[in-house]
């Protein structure tokens, strides 16, 4: 007779107790209570991320938004830009009497070979921190506004056009202005406009 069927003969006279059984379901349901509360404890943390993640979209609405400094009407100002991803923004800041302005703009690039394209978000920050700005005011001033700068231009026009020189940080500008109808600005030669 083999070590395998003298065990076989020896064990097969027991029998299994009911509390046994018992034990084994209680093991079980235990096992499964602990299973339930990680779950529930993983559905908690994953609805909060995705509750916070939610307001801070809704904060932003889905663009792409920044502070930052430029220059508005000769005054270093704190603004709020946000960009659309197609080459426009939006921008919100406080002028000098505390109310609340918004302006916009966009645009696009025309590549070598003819094809449109929206302008990127580094394009559109670079134009709007070297941007150059005409006032036309109701007592009939003309005021050119480019960074720290303020020049009053009302008298400088001559057949509907004024040419202004700025000595700027990073470059010089030379600036045409047409009388109520848009200005041109080049760092090389007075625009022909």
């Amino acid at each position: 007779m083999s070590n395998r069927d003298n065990y076989k003969k020896a064990f097969s006279a027991l029998q299994t107790s009911c509390d046994f059984s018992l034990e084994d379901e209680k093991m079980a349901i235990l096992k499964r209570k602990a299973v339930i509360k990680n779950v529930v404890a993983a559905a908690a943390i994953c609805l909060a991320v995705i509750a916070l993640s939610g307001t801070a979209y809704a904060a932003n609405v889905g663009g792409i938004q920044r502070i930052i400094q430029l220059w508005i009407h000769g005054d270093q100002t704190t603004a709020t830009i946000e960009f659309d991803g197609a080459g426009n923004y939006t921008m919100e800041y406080t002028d000098e009497d505390g109310n609340i302005r918004e302006s916009g703009g966009g645009g696009i690039a025309i590549e070598p070979d003819g094809t449109e394209r929206p302008l990127t978000e580094e394009e559109l920050l670079a134009d709007l921190v070297n941007d150059v700005d005409v006032e036309y005011y109701d007592d009939g001033r003309v005021i050119l506004y480019f960074m720290d700068q303020v020049v009053d231009i009302t008298d400088k026009f001559e057949d509907g056009r004024c040419y202004v020189f700025l000595d700027g940080e990073d470059e010089d500008l030379y600036v045409t202005v047409r009388y109520q109808n848009g200005w041109a600005i080049s760092p090389d030669k007075y625009p022909e406009y």
